[in-house]
Parts: structure tokens; sequence; C-alpha cells
């Protein structure tokens, strides 16, 4: 069978018609390419386990959908990242069901930024909203992304927290949403969707158009957990989407954190029973970032990798200012305070590749950060 479609509207036929993302991820880790699928046919389709009837459909695109998918693509800051794509997260590969593709609107780098996802209840009282917004703030100032759902309550407060700490340079956050990237629920948060675009990026795995169904929002918690190091947990009832992401995270070997309540608050419950099973209870962010140190490190090495900085700029086991790291970010900070946009310019690194190493810099003990700017120690 030969395919006349290029590659973008190849993967965005199967995306959008193949009835199971594990499918379609089967056909990827076969075929090299979604313009290779599709020459496949019918049988290899069925063998990966994709419906008769998404085979039709495969088969008879509607036309006018597609080319309304690829001018969406074709939007400033719109991307499609592939399974097949070194920019596809390596984190998240480790996933259950990891997605085939992820749509993505705004920097398409922050997906391999360090990420610490905040979630919670839809409806927290005051203080775990407001400790959502300080615990994700304080991430954000230390160079960390603060990855959430952008559902009403802690999420809402976590995003608002970490562009609080905006000033260009830092306030990054991610949204994973349940819908096509076209679309926003809740309603109320559109104001606050365009703003974490603009400062970060929202994701989905599912097409434009794709309304908010009930299934999309539990897969939509493996993404969450999958992104990030660590999951904190601010406010959750014993039996909410939060502790799924938590569990999620947990079964990935992913740090959990709980913030603690009161006995007598239903929304502590949930934080309770999971200090209880044995996540790391947590009074201040600094204790959360303490905790991520080592993955932290560990995931700046796989940048470098993807990158092609074959000299690291940093050694990645232990503590030990002594040895003097090498690199073109170690010699391009020189022995006077700069800031991230001075570094940008002389390494020519995106903004996300330099965070996540000047913070496993910073966790080293090489640099000193002070009021958005970054010096040696040695």
């Amino acid at each position: 069978m030969k395919n006349h479609f290029d590659e973008a509207a190849s993967l965005l036929i199967l995306i959008r018609y193949a009835d199971s993302s594990a499918a379609v991820r089967l056909l990827c880790e076969k075929f090299d390419s979604a313009q290779a699928i599709l020459s496949a046919g019918k049988h290899a389709w069925r063998a990966a386990g994709v419906s008769e009837k998404a085979c039709t459909q495969i088969l008879l695109p509607d036309l006018a959908r597609l080319e309304a998918d690829l001018e969406w693509c074709d939007y400033d800051q719109h991307h499609i990242v592939p399974w097949h794509s070194p920019d596809y997260p390596a984190l998240l590969r480790q996933a259950e069901n990891p997605p085939p593709a992820l749509f993505v609107m705004g920097d398409v780098d922050l997906l391999w930024h360090p990420q610490i996802s905040i979630v919670g209840s839809r409806h927290p009282g005051p203080g775990g909203k407001e400790n959502a917004r300080v615990f994700a703030r304080n991430f954000a100032q230390g160079g960390w992304c603060v990855t959430s759902g952008l559902a009403e309550g802690i999420d809402t407060s976590a995003h608002h927290g970490a562009l609080e700490a905006g000033d260009g340079t830092q306030g990054s956050t991610i949204a994973v949403v349940a819908t096509g990237l076209d679309l926003v629920y809740p309603e109320k948060n559109r104001v606050l969707m365009q703003a974490v675009s603009k400062a970060g990026a929202v994701i989905s795995e599912h097409p434009p158009g794709t309304p908010p169904l009930r299934e999309h929002f539990p897969s939509r918690n493996r993404i969450i957990a999958g992104l990030s190091l660590g999951c904190l947990v601010v406010e959750a009832a014993e039996r909410s989407g939060a502790l799924i992401t938590a569990r999620l995270a947990g079964e990935l070997g992913r740090e959990v954190f709980a913030i603690p309540g009161s006995i007598h608050n239903p929304m502590a419950r949930g934080c309770h029973k999971l200090i209880r099973q044995g996540a790391i209870l947590v009074e201040k962010p600094e204790q959360v970032v303490e905790a991520l140190q080592p993955v932290a490190i560990d995931l700046a090495e796989a940048l470098r990798g993807r990158l092609g900085l074959i000299t690291p700029d940093i050694k990645v086991r232990g503590r030990n200012p002594a040895q003097t790291p090498a690199g073109p970010v170690w010699d391009a900070l020189g022995h006077d305070m700069v800031n991230l946009d001075q570094l940008v310019a002389r390494t020519g690194l995106t903004t996300p590749e330099l965070s996540s190493m000047l913070l496993s810099m910073e966790l080293e003990g090489h640099i000193t950060v002070a009021d958005g700017r970054y010096t040696r120690n040695t």
C-alpha cells in the first residue's frame, strides 16, 4: 500500500482515527515513521490492536478535518512531538502506556525541563490554595517547572504561583489537559490557559476538537506523573484523581510528597493516607527540592546527551565542588555575575536547556544563584 500523505498528515491520521493509543505506540516502536505505519496497511494495524472500524477510518480519513488539523499545527508555537522525535521527553517514555505523540502549545523545550507536579482537590480550603501557590512560586523561583492539570482548585493555584515567579527567565509551568488544545476546560480558566501557553506550555495527547470526555481525565494523570521527577499532593480526599496521580508516580519510582493537615479536614485525609503509605511529609518547598536533587542531576545528564554535549558540565555523582566542571556552560559563566539572557546569548542554548543544567550545577555546589544571576563558586 502506498501512502500519499506526508509525515505530519500521516501522524495526525493515526492519532485521530486509531482507537487505541497503545496500538499506535506499538506501531511506532515497530516502524520508523508514521508514513511507514500507514504504508504497512490494514494487516499490520489489526495485528497491533487497531479495530476493524478504525482501520476503515484510517483508510478513508476526513480530509477536511485533516486540513484543519494541519492548519492548527502551522500556528506559531503549536507543535506535535511524535514518539520518534528526540524532543519526546525521556521520563514520559517510562510511564504506563505513554502517548504516541504530544500536542504542545508553547515552549516545547520545557518537556525536558526538571518538573515537579503539584496536584490536589478541586475544592480545597484557603490554606490548601495558599500552600499550592507558595510551593509552586518557590519551585519556579528555584528553576523548576511546575506541572499540573489546569483543573479548578489546587491545579489553578499551582499554575498561578509558578507564573508569579516570572521575570522573563523563570515562572515556567506546564498544564496537561484532557481536551484538544483548541478547547478550554474548565472555561473559567481560559485566561490562565493563555498565560500558561505564553510563559510555559500546555500539552495534550488528544488532537484539536477533542471534548472533555470523562475517561480522558484519569489518563491525563499518567502524563502528569510521567513528566515529573516528583509529585506533591497538597490537599486531597481519600478518593480523588490526585491520589491516582500520586500512585502512578510512585509506581514509576518517582518521589511522592504530601503536605499534612488537620485531622478534622476531609481534604487532608488523602495526604495522610499517602504519608502512612510511605509518601514524604513536607512542610517547606526546600524539603522537596533536596529530596529530588539526585534525579534532577540524572535528568540533566540525559539532556546533555540529547544536545550532543559530550563533555559534561558537571560531575553527576556526589557533591564535590573541588572537581571543576568543564564545558560550554561553565565557560560562559566566566567570573562575574551573569543572568540567564546573557548565558543564552553566549551558549546558543535555550532557556529551558540552560535552566536544567544550571539547576544541576547549583545542586552540585559549583555555582551560586542570587536575584536571578549566576556566578561560579570556584
